[in-house]
């Protein structure tokens, strides 16, 4: 195999965009806080984005079989990156971000352990537990915000964004399972459509996005925010609710819808503080 063939492999093994987007998000919870611009942000933005590919890799370390069936096209089971080669670049990915978090505050260092503790224990503890895997998820998805404002010492201000985007995350997570199922049973995973029936389980990420839909005005009527902010969350939620009930029938849309109505959720509380 080619350099670039490898290159390309460790590449897609730390998902690039999405860890990037990781980074984002942090960096939305400190200008969320009002410090959007503190060396600390920039930091936290950069082991977020370190952490979260470092996850991504041991990811698909541990779930290199199960990829062979879900993801043949991921960069273990095509053989671009070995198994032995993915599990040395994450501990390498993860040194980088521990020595970023210890630059910042004492809370933003706590949420980084927990974080780092989490995205090594997510595979092997959590994942074939119906719920317990997507509850994981969610924490390290909605942290991302806490972290950046943590970092910035402001962790209050990143709380109501965390449980919005923790709640959305576990919906979306609960419906990737879905689209899923086939290749988790055939592992012998017990996720949470496979423990309760799929319909059962799209019932839950809905019940789920529907708090998270119904609490997304907090802001707003805490004052925290302006109609500014309305006006970005109202269409977020919208295509939330559309996602919501398109899980039933075509899960692999659903999350994906899912996916965009939440960085649009996170684009309105950067347009509530911008106008704040």
């Amino acid at each position: 195999m080619s350099l670039g063939e490898r290159a390309r492999g460790f590449f897609d093994l730390c998902r690039a965009t999405n860890s990037v987007a990781a980074g984002v998000l942090t960096f939305i919870g400190a200008y969320v806080a009002g410090r959007p611009f503190a060396v600390a942000a920039l930091a936290a933005a950069l082991a977020t984005v370190a952490a979260t590919a470092a996850g991504n890799a041991i990811n698909d370390y541990f779930d290199r079989d199960i990829d062979a069936i879900n993801a043949p096209e991921r960069p273990i089971p095509r053989g671009a990156v070995s198994p032995r080669g993915a599990l040395a670049f994450s501990v390498l990915l993860f040194a980088l971000a521990v020595a970023l978090a210890l630059t910042l505050p004492a809370l933003a260092i706590a949420i980084a352990v927990v974080n780092l503790v989490a995205l090594v224990a997510y595979t092997k503890l959590f994942k074939g537990l119906p719920g317990a895997g997507n509850a994981v998820v969610a924490y390290l998805g909605g942290s991302t915000f806490l972290f950046g404002a943590a970092a910035v010492g402001r962790p209050f201000a990143g709380a109501v964004l965390f449980a919005l985007a923790a709640l959305s995350t576990f919906a979306r997570e609960v419906v990737k399972d879905v689209e899923d199922v086939a290749g988790d049973r055939e592992e012998g995973l017990n996720t949470l459509p496979i423990a309760v029936g799929e319909r059962r389980a799209c019932w839950v990420a809905v019940a789920v996005l529907a708090v998270a839909v119904l609490a997304s005005p907090l802001p707003y009527a805490r004052g925290l925010f302006g109609v500014a902010y309305l006006a970005v969350v109202v269409p977020a939620d919208l295509v939330m609710a559309y996602a919501a009930y398109l899980a039933f029938d075509d899960p692999t849309r659903s999350q994906s819808l899912l996916k965009y109505g939440m960085f649009l959720a996170a684009a309105a509380f950067v347009v509530g503080r911008a106008l704040a």
